[in-house]
């Protein structure tokens, strides 16, 4: 088994492909409309879905906003230094919600950014050893 996508509910669909690939860079795989149902998915990631996990956004027709709830936390991806994913980031107009630096209570160097809808995307620097924080 492995894992194949996450999804997440987005109230603008331009906007959600604008910022995953022009801030974050990643590509458009595939999209799709549904007509009967009224939806649209976009598939985004770093590779293909074959090679990794991937984003599925899904944007219910004529719904503009989620309430996120309690129980989301976030995304996490691999970075090569996330000071300056973080400066990329924000000049791409992307929003930094926490700046790079050791994640409290141990050494890995992490940063948060927030995407349109208000997920939370966790950078983390390169270097990380396998089960330490």
């Amino acid at each position: 088994m492995r894992m194949l996508h996450t999804m997440l509910r987005v109230g603008d669909m331009d906007r959600s492909i604008a910022f995953y690939t022009d801030v974050m860079g990643m590509q458009l795989l595939r999209k799709h409309d549904n007509e009967e149902y009224q939806y649209t998915l976009a598939f985004v990631g770093y590779q293909a879905e074959s090679e990794g996990t991937v984003l599925e956004l899904t944007y219910n027709w004529g719904v503009s906003e989620y309430d996120l709830g309690s129980a989301y936390g976030h995304i996490a991806i691999e970075v090569d230094n996330a000071t300056q994913a973080c400066d990329r980031i924000r000049n791409h107009g992307g929003k930094v919600v926490r700046e790079a630096g050791p994640v409290k209570g141990g050494s890995t160097v992490i940063a948060f950014v927030e995407d349109p809808d208000g997920y939370k995307i966790e950078l983390i620097e390169k270097g990380m050893e396998e089960g330490k924080f």
